[in-house]
């Protein structure tokens, strides 16, 4: 389920970030268009720490809503305010939230994942990459990664992420968009 972009795009999207002063990077996109290679890319060209998403949803019943608003608490407005960001790892398998995780202060922050770019980190400054795949593709990879038994949580999660993308408009906000094999679109977005 990864987007792995080639070296030009990479290149391409640091001149970006870097013009347009961004400490924050949003990776955002629906589940299964392959965000996560393309943070940890990001990440390591920054020489930024990431933050998961995927740690801070409340499971499969937190959705993208419960993930940004875990976002908000404790790295947005820490980062906002100068302070440690720390946040807790919700722990998938035993369905509860686990232990804490400090993130270690860098010119530049690189979070990923399904409500990344809600419309609180615009207040910040965030430079968003919206990555995208169509459905077919997106569950194809999700099942392949969860099993089969996760089909009624990724259709759930589905509707549900549709619903928080509707009321967010992230797509029509980022700053660059991404197909979901590492390519970048070239219609027109409104930052680009």
């Amino acid at each position: 389920m990864s987007v792995t972009v080639s070296a030009g795009v990479l290149g391409e999207l640091l001149d970006l970030i870097r013009s347009a002063d961004a400490r924050l990077v949003c990776v955002d996109g629906p589940a299964g268009s392959g965000k996560t290679t393309l943070a940890a890319q990001l990440a390591d060209a920054l020489a930024a720490p990431v933050v998961h998403m995927d740690d801070l949803y409340e499971g499969w019943a937190g959705g993208p809503d419960g993930g940004a608003a875990n976002l908000r608490r404790w790295v947005l407005d820490p980062l906002a305010a100068g302070e440690q960001v720390r946040y807790r790892r919700y722990d998938w398998v035993d369905g509860a939230w686990a232990e804490w995780h400090d993130v270690p202060p860098s010119a530049h922050l690189v979070v990923e994942g399904c409500g990344a770019a809600a419309r609180q980190v615009d207040a910040l400054g965030a430079f968003r990459i919206w990555v995208e795949a169509d459905d077919a593709e997106r569950l194809r990879r999700g099942l392949e990664r969860d099993g089969e038994e996760a089909r009624d949580h990724w259709l759930r999660w589905m509707a549900d992420e549709a619903a928080h993308y509707a009321r967010e408009r992230t797509r029509e906000r980022a700053d660059v968009r991404l197909d979901g094999f590492g390519g970048v679109s070239r219609e027109s977005s409104p930052n680009t």
